[in-house]
Formats: C-alpha cells, sequence, structure tokens
C-alpha cells in the first residue's frame, strides 16, 4: 500500500512538473526578438501603427519587435514566409480581414483557406470607409450616386485599390443593395487612386482617412458618406450611408488582427493576446489610431474567428455574384 502510494504520489509530482515546465516558456515569451512580417507597404497607415505597436511591445517585453515588409502577390508573400516559420511564437503575421476572409474566396484553384493555418491571436484596430468623390462633382449625397449609376447603367466608374479590396467589394455590395451596375477601375497604387478620383478621371471611390486625407485637405475630394451606421469624432459633419440616402444595411469596414503559424501553444498565444490589449490601451497608440480613424480592438481570439467568418460569408457571395477572380 506504501509503495502504491508513493507511486501515485510520484506520478501527481510528474504531472505538475510537466504542468509547470509547459507554463515556463509562456510566462518567460519572449526570450529573443520576435518578428511581426506585414504584406502592408512602409509607410501605409497598418505599417504605421505596427510600428508605434512593435516599438510598446519590445518596451514590455524587454526584447526587439521588429517589423518585416513583403508586399505584394496579394499578400501570399507576407503568408508564405510566416507560414513556414517555427509555431513558437516568435514569428507574427499582421493580415487585414480581407486577407482571412476573400482570399479563400478569390484564389480558390489554390484551395488556400486562411484559417486552416494560421491561429488569430490579436486583434489591432478597425478602419471604416467613406464615399469620396471629386469637389466639383454634382452629387450632394448617396441618393444622386445612385441615381446617376441608374441612369448610365454599367458606365459610371469607381476605383479601388485592387480586385477584391475593401472598395471594389464594398462597391460590390452597393450594386447589390441598389440594384446598379457600375464600371471598376483597379489600381496598384493608393495614392494614383485617390489623384485620379480627384481630377475625376474616375467618378468616385471608397477611402479610408489616411489614404486620401492628403487629397482632401488639398481640396480636391468631399466625402459625401461614411459606410457605417454610426458617424465618426473625426469627420462628424459626414452623414451615415443611411442619413445619405444610400443602403441602410451597407457597412464598408475593414479590420487587422496578428495571427501565429498553427501549433503556437495556446499559453503562448493567450500571453501575446494580453500583452496587445494592453498595448493598444496605451494613450500615445489611441491617439494615433484617433488621427488614422482606428477604432482600437480588444478581440478574443474566438471573436476575431467569429468576425471573420461573417466576413467570409458576405465575401464568398460578392465574389460569386461578381464572378470575381485572381487566379
Amino acid at each position: 500500500m506504501k509503495s502504491l502510494l508513493s507511486l501515485v504520489a510520484a506520478g501527481a509530482m510528474a504531472l505538475l512538473s510537466t504542468s509547470a515546465a509547459a507554463q515556463a516558456p509562456a510566462a518567460d515569451f519572449p526570450t529573443r526578438p520576435v518578428t511581426i512580417v506585414t504584406p502592408f507597404a512602409a509607410g501605409s497607415g497598418p505599417d504605421a501603427v505596427l510600428r508605434l505597436i512593435s516599438d510598446k511591445l519590445g518596451r514590455l517585453w524587454n526584447q526587439r519587435v521588429l517589423v518585416d515588409n513583403k508586399p505584394g502577390g496579394g499578400g501570399f508573400i507576407a503568408i508564405e514566409q510566416v507560414r513556414r516559420a517555427a509555431p513558437d511564437g516568435y514569428t507574427l503575421l499582421q493580415l487585414d480581414s480581407e486577407h482571412v476572409a476573400a482570399l479563400p474566396h478569390l484564389y480558390k484553384s489554390r484551395n488556400f483557406v486562411t484559417l486552416q493555418h494560421f491561429d488569430p491571436v490579436a486583434s489591432l484596430f478597425r478602419t471604416p470607409f467613406f464615399v469620396a468623390v471629386p469637389t466639383d462633382s454634382p452629387w450632394k449625397n448617396m441618393s444622386d450616386l445612385v441615381a446617376a449609376a441608374k441612369a448610365k447603367p454599367g458606365q459610371l466608374s469607381y476605383g479601388s485599390w485592387g480586385v477584391g479590396s475593401p472598395g471594389h467589394l464594398g462597391a460590390q455590395q452597393l450594386e447589390a443593395l441598389t440594384g446598379t451596375q457600375m464600371q471598376h477601375v483597379p489600381y496598384r497604387e493608393v495614392s494614383q487612386l485617390f489623384a485620379n478620383v480627384g481630377s475625376g478621371e474616375v467618378a468616385w471611390s471608397f477611402a479610408s482617412l489616411p489614404s486620401s486625407q492628403g487629397i482632401y485637405k488639398a481640396g480636391k475630394l468631399r466625402y459625401i458618406a461614411i459606410a457605417a451606421p454610426k458617424r465618426i469624432p473625426q469627420m462628424p459633419e459626414v452623414p451615415t450611408m443611411a442619413e445619405s440616402g444610400g443602403p441602410a444595411g451597407l457597412e464598408v469596414n475593414s479590420f487587422v488582427s496578428l495571427l501565429t503559424p498553427k501549433g503556437v501553444p495556446a499559453a503562448i498565444r493567450m500571453k501575446i493576446n494580453a500583452d496587445v490589449a494592453k498595448v493598444i490601451a496605451d494613450p500615445e497608440i489611441r491617439a494615433r489610431f484617433d488621427t488614422f480613424a482606428f477604432e482600437p480592438l480588444a478581440w478574443s481570439p474566438e471573436e476575431i474567428e467569429r468576425n471573420a467568418e461573417a466576413k467570409s460569408k458576405v465575401y464568398g457571395e460578392l465574389v460569386k455574384r461578381g464572378n470575381i477572380s485572381l487566379e
């Protein structure tokens, strides 16, 4: 009996030791530099925010947090680099909701479902989109824009920063909700897109504040609506989609998150989530978010996944309806 009790006690000690060993790496994480790979170009809004967040994380962790910009390839250059990385938490991936929710529908032959290869670990922010028109456009609101689209089916042009972007898919949703058909003009350079909207070469575009503010402040753009259920403090004079006479159910936004390759221990992912949430609550970060009209998010990994799945359902329907492909 005594030997049996000793055996049980030894087993219990072994389990406790194993549990402590599993928790220790998470408690000590990170013990060396962390790299965050991003598909966004240096100087873009998501990149600028990520660098500030990385700096704050580095101070919190007492380790360097490096930003590695890998733009191009529809996000797949950055995605493939991180997918091949060791699942230890030391290589993270910054993606927007379109990389997570739209890519599987846009590249069907690749059979690539983002969340089958990565786990969401921390949300960063969500950005709303405005409807931007040239300053001298005759349209004062969404009612005017929709009426013009109906008067000239397939002729009214709108620009976006690429096939499958929120600007493109948001316009597809606008067409579906209003029974209109417009002409899509995709751009490689965001700056060129809004320069051409300002000059009237394209009739309108969805726009985020950081990407279009230069042309707006130059007096060449007007915002006639925000595709959101409420106005925002940064532009309180801009009406909501419904207030401007557009479809009330149309919301166009994008959220940005950090992900890890599949296989990172749950305890490490939970620590990253908690530490990123601390950093995002920093007043300096909040002030920077305000300048971009970025809404700070502190979602759990489960919330990120639920929101991505909701977007995926909408995007799947829009891609099918518009016969959109990036193959």
